[in-house]
């Protein structure tokens, strides 16, 4: 049994106090990812600082963009009307995900920071770098069905589960931090770091920083975006692929602009940046969204299990455009 205290933090100062008081010390805002590792024994905090009081509210802002406090419930994000519709993609990802019920309890920055939902990183009996680096990786010969097909390395090969990640990265959003060494803001597609040989490093996060809040700048054709999730159940399942996409076409039928992001594919969410510069000008048609499809997988490496999920990311990517591309018409 882990023995631990706790606290609750009346607002961001006081938690970053607390938190820098106790290296072994863990921010809980909702704790639906960080009570399970802590029920088997993943982690093990001395600490926990209760984040879930301070701020939760969404503010629509003058320039179009919108602010959303770090401990606003998913729930309250996807059903909130700015949301819904000027940021489909991002209602829609948040809906793909969990359960109702853990949705909402859920908050957007534990959503953001969730950990790996990889088989071997929860099983203590199993080699993973993750949960004690130079161990090994046991999902590089074993099960890897839903493990990374971009961005990983002989060390790692897990993904990262949030579908609502997915969504922001693809509209650019910004996490607001605040730490002992005051406040910045990183694009959120540079918050998560890739494997390399330091798997057990997920974030360029600061040991005390908090995040307190998510900027999602104006997008005006973003209230044209879908997200869609192939999995292998209907509901409460992790995505094999996802893909959270905004789409302008011009009255001739080009592209003028696009946001794509793909979901259990990597190590972190995952921009398409190369798919998205090969569409640029280019005839909105299925031929130039597999150009881009396959541009964007061109480095792509399966394993025995999830080699699979290269063309069926690929034909995701296809689907979603084309039916965006109607939307558009």
């Amino acid at each position: 049994m882990n023995i631990f205290s706790y606290h609750q933090a009346s607002d961001a100062t006081s938690a970053i106090a607390l938190k820098h008081a106790g290296p072994a010390a863990k921010y809980l805002g909702g704790g639906t990812n960080l009570v399970d590792l802590m029920r088997e024994t993943v982690e093990q905090p001395e600490t926990l600082v209760d984040i879930t009081h301070l701020a939760c509210d969404i503010e629509q802002r003058a320039d179009g963009s919108l602010l959303i406090g770090a401990a606003a419930k998913n729930t309250a994000v996807a059903a909130h009307p700015a949301v819904r519709s000027n940021y489909p993609l991002l209602s829609r990802s948040i809906l793909a995900g969990a359960s109702a019920q853990i949705r909402n309890v859920a908050t957007v920055g534990g959503n953001i920071l969730q950990r790996t939902r990889c088989r071997y990183f929860y099983d203590n009996a199993a080699r993973c770098n993750k949960r004690q680096p130079q161990a090994g990786c046991d999902a590089l010969e074993g099960f890897n069905r839903y493990h990374a097909i971009l961005g990983s390395s002989d060390a790692c090969v897990a993904t990262h589960p949030s579908d609502m990640c997915v969504a922001l990265v693809a509209l650019d959003a910004v996490v607001h931090l605040q730490g002992t060494a005051g406040t910045r803001s990183i694009p959120l597609r540079d918050l998560h770091r890739l494997p390399g040989d330091r798997p057990d490093l997920e974030t360029d996060l600061q040991p005390d920083e908090l995040i307190t809040a998510i900027e999602i700048p104006a997008l005006p054709f973003a209230n044209r975006s879908t997200y869609r999730k192939v999995r292998d159940r209907a509901s409460y399942a992790f995505a094999l692929i996802s893909v959270a996409a905004a789409l302008d076409v011009n009255e001739m039928g080009k592209v003028r602009d696009v946001r794509l992001a793909l979901g259990g594919v990597a190590h972190k969410p995952w921009r398409a940046l190369k798919a998205e510069a090969v569409l640029k000008g280019q005839t909105a048609d299925t031929a130039a969204f597999r150009a881009a499809a396959e541009a964007e997988l061109a480095d792509a490496v399966g394993l025995r299990d999830n080699a699979f999920k290269i063309e069926l990311a690929k034909r995701t990517i296809v689907a979603v455009l084309d039916e965006l591309k109607g939307d558009n018409a």
